[in-house]
């Protein structure tokens, strides 16, 4: 009985013993130079609109996945000149040292940003990012502020059958857009009859859901970017995430003008149509001319004309749910060394890149035709789709065309020399990656040195400056060995 009561006290006691001992005993920590850390997410997006001097606090989990303990140090990249700063465990700053996670644990990193609105110099999106070492082995983890450092168009006029507005330039007005904070706009934006809008080099417009840009007839549209300093048009989520999203903001919209409406050097990017240029009551002799230009990824179409005059060169229009060029009721079209690619995956397109006809057809199903005249000179038009190309037309009205050097995707003969000049088709341009919107040529790219030299002379550098003289390249883009 005594010998029992005592190995039951041995054992109570032995047991006791482990627990306090095990309890107390320190993990070991893993020295193994190829441990990680997972995060809860690769990037912390903070896109609060600030009202004052404004700051956020936003959270990252990160977890050991390990079998043994882990130790990492974890600083803001740009140390004390960021607008960024973390917490862990209490311990503030901006670079902190042997943080330890137990194995299969987690801990949390606080991130706080404060942007001030006030501040002329504070740049629209504020980025950072977290760098985190674990025996030498390096991590990060993306941080992205959107901060109120901007001029704020906001509709304040509601019509009937009208989408919101309000109008940035006057009739008869001559207004400029800087670059010294980017544009936010809800709703459209509206260039009156007769007045001009000018877009200084490196201005940012950003629209909210179902905004735009409207150039109301007899009004003007300037865009005035330069090769290092283009113009962006694109949505207003500029959190990683958003940065390849399409349909985020509506359309520049372009009415018969006055004058010429001009674009150079911009990009305009991820909306429903990137610019729409149709003539609402009657021609006005007036011109679009775009130059050294990027149109793409729209949900419906890249450039969607109705009854208008455009002319353009150097202009890539690429990856759009529907058309990428329509082309419609008639109108006058020039395009030089340009590219037209179509490898849009965000749903099927059914619809051809380049579509265009020279008629409509009115509530009672009667057909009215104009006059319609397209070239293009040394182009590609391709994509995914086996026909790339088609056309309708009207015999009420004149219906001319001609590919002149041009590299086409269709299944259409292209014999006639009176619309086909020195042309080829299907065959694979070799862009350097559609998938992230890299549409220049490739080493083994068809489209090398198979330009016409005249229309090179007259549009002697591709979109990049690089020089097209010597044995000019098909597209917006020349090929450069070694780029």
């Amino acid at each position: 009985m005594r010998v029992t009561r005592f190995f039951v006290s041995f054992l109570f006691i032995s047991t006791i013993f482990a627990v306090l001992f095990y309890g107390c005993k320190k993990d070991e920590i893993t020295t193994d130079a190829a441990a990680k850390l997972n995060f809860s997410s690769d990037s912390i997006a903070f896109d609060t609109v600030f009202s004052t001097v404004g700051s956020i606090t936003k959270q990252l989990k990160v977890y050991n996945r390990n079998d043994k303990a882990l130790k990492f140090d974890v600083v803001v990249k740009n140390g004390n000149s960021s607008n960024f700063r973390i917490n862990v465990d209490g311990i503030p700053g901006t670079s902190i040292n042997d943080v330890e996670i137990a194995p299969d644990d987690s801990t949390f990193i606080f991130i706080k940003v404060t942007v001030d609105p006030n501040d002329e110099d504070s740049p629209f999106v504020v980025s950072d990012q977290l760098l985190f070492n674990i025996n030498g082995n390096e991590q990060d983890v993306d941080l992205v502020a959107w901060g109120q450092n901007a001029y704020y168009i906001i509709a304040d006029t509601h019509v009937e059958g009208l989408p919101p507005y309000k109008i940035v330039a006057h009739e008869f007005s001559d207004t400029t857009w800087d670059s010294r904070k980017p544009y936010l706009i809800y709703g459209y934006a509206v260039v009156d009859s007769n007045a001009i809008l000018r877009i200084e080099d490196s201005a940012r417009i950003h629209f909210h859901n179902n905004a735009g840009l409207w150039v109301y007839k007899g009004g003007s549209l300037k865009v005035n970017g330069t090769r290092e300093r283009p113009v962006t048009f694109q949505g207003s989520r500029l959190d990683f995430a958003y940065r390849d999203v399409p349909g985020q903001w509506d359309r520049i919209w372009i009415n018969e003008g006055a004058v010429n409406n001009e674009i150079n050097y911009a990009i305009i990017r991820n909306g429903f149509i990137g610019l729409q240029a149709e003539t609402l009551q009657e021609t006005m002799g007036n011109e679009l001319i775009i130059k050294n230009t990027i149109i793409e990824n729209m949900t419906g179409i890249g450039l969607f004309t109705r009854l208008y005059n455009v002319t353009a060169e150097n202009l890539l229009i690429d990856n759009c749910g529907n058309y990428g060029l329509a082309l419609t009721i008639g109108g006058n079209y020039d395009f030089r060394q340009s590219t037209f690619a179509n490898y849009w995956t965000n749903s099927v397109r059914q619809t051809p890149n380049l579509f265009f006809n020279n008629f409509y057809f009115d509530q009672n199903e009667t057909a009215h035709a104009f006059d319609f005249d397209a070239y293009f000179g040394n182009c590609i038009i391709y994509g995914r789709n086996d026909e790339e190309f088609d056309f309708e037309k009207d015999d009420g009205a004149a219906f001319h065309y001609a590919f002149d050097h041009c590299l086409l995707k269709t299944e259409k003969e292209i014999n006639d020399p009176q619309h086909y000049i020195e042309c080829f088709k299907n065959e694979d341009p070799l862009f350097v990656d559609p998938s992230i919107f890299d549409f220049a040529i490739d080493t083994l790219s068809p489209a090398i040195d198979r330009g016409k030299m005249e229309i090179a002379l007259e549009i002697p550098e591709d979109i990049l400056g690089n020089s097209r003289l010597e044995s000019p390249d098909l597209g917006a883009y020349e090929f450069v060995p070694g780029r």
